[in-house]
């Protein structure tokens, strides 16, 4: 049987990383997509010196277009993956500028529309005959009454995501797929005591393992 994959959208010191990290200690491989490629060069190194199979390909979430040749160069390497997180939000304070409809619009795409790309695009007949499952990193201040104000666009995707979860939940669990969502409701910090990003990792392969309920506020 051939190992399992992995694909991170959104690699990055932080849980991006931590959730690649997760999985690798369950015996999958991982393949790390973001931005940068030195960033990816980085990452690619430390997990190989960590015994972890790992492959890195760049790409802009703000360019569904280039998640799409990502996906496909993991595909072709690897085959169809089992897993898929979808780990971005633009998480930059809002201070003094306009939020526009503009602005509003170019974060949709990043923190929202692009993880929709990404999910029609693993969701093929192989993967549902794996019994795939797809991943979202969402926001718990989006099912409170207690948004964080200098994150006005962040606040805003992360309700979206939380619906487009529930969407996809529903449409994708006849063919066996699984869609799940971690909502994240605090600041994300190496070494913190629940925030951990290692900690906050596990309820993504708890997600997996279970395939319970589509939601986890954390």
């Amino acid at each position: 049987m051939s190992k399992k994959s992995v694909i991170v959208i959104g690699a990055g010191p932080g849980l991006g990383n931590a959730v690649a990290r997760e999985f690798a200690h369950h015996e999958f491989r991982v393949a790390l997509i973001a931005r940068k490629a030195p960033h990816l060069a980085k990452y690619q190194q430390a997990f190989e010196a960590e015994g972890i199979e790992v492959m890195t390909v760049a790409a802009d979430a703000a360019k569904p277009e280039t998640l799409t040749r990502a996906i496909e160069t993991v595909r072709k390497a690897w085959g169809t993956p089992d897993v898929l997180v979808y780990n971005i939000g633009i998480t930059v304070p809002d201070g003094n500028q306009p939020i526009t409809s503009q602005l509003l619009m170019e974060r949709y795409q990043v923190d929202v529309a692009s993880g929709w790309h990404a999910a029609q695009l693993v969701a093929t007949d192989e993967f549902a005959s794996k019994k795939g499952a797809i991943l979202f990193t969402g926001g718990g201040f989006a099912k409170t009454f207690q948004p964080i104000l200098s994150l006005k666009p962040l606040c805003i995707d992360k309700a979206a995501m939380n619906a487009m979860n529930i969407v996809l939940h529903a449409d994708f669990a006849p063919r066996g797929i699984f869609v799940g969502s971690v909502l994240v409701s605090g600041v994300i910090q190496k070494g913190d005591a629940k925030y951990d990003p290692a900690l906050i990792a596990k309820q993504y392969w708890k997600m997996y393992e279970e395939r319970g309920a589509y939601e986890v506020v954390y």
